[in-house]
């Protein structure tokens, strides 16, 4: 790397652009003394730039691996291989046990010449540990929810088998039953993994057509009803004059039994089914995403307490539970990317007069772009 004035990288330019980069940058010459830090590195390392230039960066920057080893010790930059060319990102803490993410470079002016410059890159871990706390968390509630039906039908289809002759057709029916239940549990379960992985990756793919959102309702009424619910618990409200939704069905089913079934969970008294025209605040959603201007707004609510106002901003993240438990806590956030997938947007509401929870999902009445 060129260096010196008039070159494309001058000192100064170099120091001016390296202020540009969203991580901290140390170099460090042959002598292994700092010549230069960002602003950045600063920050990250949490020292002064007086505390680091022209020192011996292994003696003022300490950095050890989780066993405690000196970093410095165990890499040599300036006399181990010839044939180095630097050190991928790792995992080092800071004298204080403070973590930090460290990217190495060595710079050589020749093949096979000792290293006459040593740029090393520092990252704030807090972020990789945040992601990593979530991936962990993920797999601790899989495995607590995978646990439980698993259990289940393991216990039953093994004492089926063992004891077959002993039980009345009721109680093998009553058993079948459960086991029915809870593999169905678990199908639920992966299925909101495999949903939670597409969404967080941007790969969801949705397949939107003209749907009755009326019918709609209908069938997730019935289906409810089969299933042991009173009739008397759901009320449908939907125009006459409504417009056809565009949606992809089978998400839309699915963003409908999530919202459906969290009001059996948490609420009380009656279910809405409900749609209208989008107006005010949906339509400047759905323009402010840069899909369709008109829409409808589909809305379930409930009779029961409620989501207090706090609580909004939160209950489409990952694992909000809220006062209660009972649930794997990712329902509601593939809702919210089911419905941005539409180019919808999805907002928590109180509904009117009972005060209870209300979802508004405003969904586009035209096809997308490349469909029209």
């Amino acid at each position: 790397m060129d260096y010196r004035p008039g070159s494309i990288l001058d000192p100064e330019r170099a120091a001016q652009a390296s202020e540009l980069l969203p991580d901290g940058l140390v170099a460090a010459e042959a002598d292994a003394r700092v010549s230069f830090l960002n602003r950045r590195a600063t920050q990250v390392l949490g020292m002064r730039r007086r505390d680091l230039l022209g020192r011996d960066i292994r003696e003022a920057l300490t950095l050890r691996d989780s066993d405690g080893t000196d970093w410095w010790e165990a890499t040599d930059p300036w006399s181990g291989l010839n044939i180095r060319t630097g050190h991928r990102e790792k995992f080092l803490m800071l004298e204080g046990g403070r973590e930090v993410l460290v990217t190495a470079k060595y710079l050589r002016p020749g093949r096979n010449q000792p290293v006459n410059r040593v740029l090393i890159m520092v990252r704030d871990a807090e972020a990789r540990r945040r992601l990593e706390a979530d991936h962990a968390a993920l797999i601790s509630t899989v495995a607590h929810e995978l646990r439980s039906p698993l259990t289940s039908v393991k216990g039953f289809s093994s004492t089926l088998l063992r004891r077959w002759d002993r039980f009345t057709d009721d109680q093998k029916r009553l058993m079948i039953e459960t086991i029915e239940a809870d593999a169905d549990r678990v199908t639920r379960l992966i299925t909101e993994l495999l949903d939670v992985s597409r969404i967080d990756a941007g790969r969801l793919q949705i397949r939107p057509q003209p749907i009755d959102v009326a019918a709609v309702f209908g069938r997730h009424v019935e289906r409810a009803v089969a299933s042991g619910q009173d009739r008397d618990r759901f009320r449908i409200e939907v125009p006459q004059d409504l417009p056809e939704v565009w949606a992809d069905p089978d998400r839309l089913d699915q963003i409908l039994s999530n919202l459906i079934e969290n009001a059996f969970r948490h609420g009380d008294g009656v279910i809405t089914l409900a749609a209208v025209p989008s107006e005010g605040d949906s339509q400047e959603g759905l323009a402010a995403r840069g899909h369709h201007t008109t829409g409808v707004d589909v809305v379930v609510s409930d009779e029961g307490k409620g989501i207090s106002t706090d609580h909004r901003d939160l209950v489409f993240s990952r694992f909000w539970h809220g006062s209660g438990r009972g649930s794997t806590g990712l329902g509601l956030y593939v809702v919210k990317g089911l419905v941005e997938a539409h180019g919808g947007q999805v907002r928590v509401e109180s509904a009117t007069p009972s005060g209870g929870a209300q979802f508004r999902l405003t969904l586009p009445s035209e096809p997308p772009d490349y469909l029209a």
